[in-house]
């Protein structure tokens, strides 16, 4: 079976970004291309003659192929080896990517950045992806600092949290887009005190007694990363602990970033879906790709 990576289209120039920056990566990873364009005929709200309506259908399915069609020359003359795939899916963009990355390695879709993500992902569609996909979702910009294959060069940022089992997902991702890369890894674990009513005695005590707070969290850090470590040693690693808001300590960390990478836990939540308050802020304001990958 083939691994696939699957990237969503709808001709702007953010999402011909997503399907450049795909190529690429699935030409470091070996993965097959499937782009994909979700496309349905919406009939106007207001009565038109017949022969009007069927015309305008035909325009907007002929236009969905040719968005299709451009994108997939455009791959397969800057990369003439990549495998690659392509469909037009007759469904609303949400479930049709979902349906299509479900066995995939990856999804990747166009961002416009500091607000909601781009072309056929206007409002609430590019955050409902993310949190629904089962699979890591990158959201590559266009346009912004430098071009996007600039941004491949640079190091692979991640943000680590939790204990060892929880954070597994998030840092196999970024290990392995290390080494594909040949890149360093800058791994973050950022930390806050307890709020005032957390601080019993009890937790001050075992807090003075390990030599503070700083000490146990490089520790945690450390104990979450050794095991991968081990599995990549071609990996350089740099690890951070930073006192403070996670998002921020991310942010400050890729200047020269080729891709940021952070979780998401899966969870249910009462109002819907949700991608956690540290990939909602990297998501809007990071100059490079972001990797958002789900975790229990």
């Amino acid at each position: 079976m083939k691994r696939t990576l699957v990237v969503g289209v709808d001709g702007s120039a953010e999402s011909r970004a997503a399907a450049d920056w795909a190529a690429r990566e699935a030409e470091r990873r070996n993965l097959h291309v499937h782009v994909v364009h979700a496309w349905r005929w919406q009939p106007l709200a207001v009565p038109v003659v017949q022969d009007r309506a069927v015309e305008a259908r035909a325009v907007e399915a002929r236009r969905a192929r040719e968005v299709l069609e451009e994108t997939e020359a455009e791959l397969t003359r800057r990369h003439p080896r990549l495998g690659l795939t392509a469909e037009v899916v007759p469904d609303v963009p949400v479930p049709a990517l979902l349906r299509a990355a479900k066995e995939a390695e990856m999804l990747v879709l166009g961002s416009r950045g500091y607000g909601a993500l781009a072309g056929f992902l206007l409002g609430s569609y590019g955050q409902q992806l993310i949190a629904a996909a089962e699979c890591p979702v990158v959201s590559v910009r266009a346009g912004r600092c430098r071009p996007v294959s600039a941004a491949d060069g640079g190091e692979v940022v991640v943000g680590q949290q939790g204990g060892v089992e929880e954070s597994a997902g998030v840092l196999r991702f970024a290990f392995e887009e290390a080494a594909a890369r040949r890149a360093a890894l800058r791994v973050v674990r950022a930390w806050s005190l307890p709020p005032v009513h957390g601080r019993s005695p009890g937790s001050l005590w075992i807090a003075d007694r390990i030599g503070g707070l700083q000490p146990y969290e490089k520790g945690a850090l450390e104990q979450a990363l050794q095991p991968w470590r081990s599995r990549y040693p071609e990996v350089e690693v740099v690890a951070h602990v930073v006192q403070g808001s996670a998002g921020h300590a991310l942010l400050s960390a890729t200047s020269d970033a080729g891709l940021l990478v952070v979780g998401r836990r899966v969870r249910d939540a009462v109002l819907g879906s949700r991608i956690g308050s540290v990939a909602h802020a990297v998501l809007h304001h990071a100059a490079c790709p972001v990797a958002v990958v789900p975790h229990c």
